[in-house]
């Protein structure tokens, strides 16, 4: 007995002297290209649940148990920023009640504050529609912010778990540079693309990256459906003209088939992000799916 007592007193020993496991950092992205980066700037060390599905709109979603849930066992918050997901964040962010996490703090992390925006300065006003003064928020369109967001993301991620600091940081470091070459031989493809018409100004990161006009859009003001007399005037003014027309899956087909058959151009429907857990590969694959349509009317 005495025997087995000081062999179970020396296992205890050992155990309470053995470091604890570090456990992972619970990430809750508002978005799926938001919760791809963090998983990948993350990798093994990182659990990521995302609150919102690519074929749903950002702007316009509600505040959700499952949302609540997801953020009230979060270290960390992922979210685009810039006033995007402002119609239910922070009312889901009050409903987890975990402090860690609310704006502010290191436990909330806003994509759109880590790099320069597009369409700042705009005064936010109902007459103007959907528009956010601090700037257009669809910064996730365009890689090199994505990489530049990466960045920062690890040196958050690095705070609070500073024992996988060096793969954060080489994580992010290797997504910037698939951006670089990326975009180099998108910017080639793209030569000499005419133009695309965009039914909300979002994909607006994209083009301006590659150098490719935004030749308009179907919303009269971003937010405000279109209107036969804004879709008449578009047309009128493209007419003659070569270019395509994109949309998502959940914005209104009817419009877009109209402005294209009286353009007579091709119209698409692409995605606005990876699918919910969904890789970098993934996104880069995608980003090149809207290379390919932008790149059509040339070929």
């Amino acid at each position: 007995m005495l025997k087995r007592a000081l062999i179970a007193s020396a296992l205890g020993a050992a155990l309470a002297a053995a470091p604890a496991a570090a456990q992972a950092l619970n990430i809750a992205a508002t978005t799926s290209n938001m919760g791809m980066l963090a998983k990948h700037v993350g990798g093994d060390h990182v659990e990521v649940s995302t609150m919102a599905p690519p074929d749903r709109d950002a702007h316009y979603l509600e505040a959700r148990p499952s949302m609540m849930s997801a953020i009230r066992g979060a270290d960390l918050v992922v979210s685009v920023g810039a006033e995007l997901e402002e119609g239910w964040l922070p009312a889901a962010i009050r409903g987890a009640n975990n402090p860690g996490v609310r704006a502010g703090t290191s436990g909330y992390f806003e994509a759109g504050a880590q790099v320069d925006l597009l369409g700042t300065g705009g005064e936010a006003d109902r007459s103007r529609g959907d528009v956010h003064p601090a700037g257009n928020p669809h910064v996730y369109l365009d890689p090199i912010r994505m990489g530049e967001i990466a960045k920062t993301l690890a040196a958050r991620m690095a705070e609070m778990d500073s024992a996988n600091a060096d793969t954060y940081h080489a994580n992010a470091e290797e997504f910037a540079e698939r951006a670089d070459e990326y975009v180099d031989e998108w910017r080639e493809r793209v030569d000499g693309a005419p133009g695309v018409v965009l039914y909300h100004d979002d994909a607006t990161y994209l083009l301006d990256r590659l150098d490719v006009p935004d030749l308009g859009f179907l919303e009269p003001v971003p937010g405000n459906p279109p209107t036969g007399s804004h879709l008449r005037a578009l047309v009128s003014e493209l007419e003659g003209k070569d270019g395509v027309i994109i949309r998502y899956p959940y914005q209104r087909e009817d419009h877009v088939n109209f402005v294209a058959e009286q353009l007579g151009w091709e119209a698409y429907e692409l995605m606005p992000g990876v699918q919910v857990d969904g890789t970098a590969d993934d996104y880069f694959e995608l980003i090149g799916d809207w290379v390919e349509v932008i790149a059509s009317p040339i070929e």
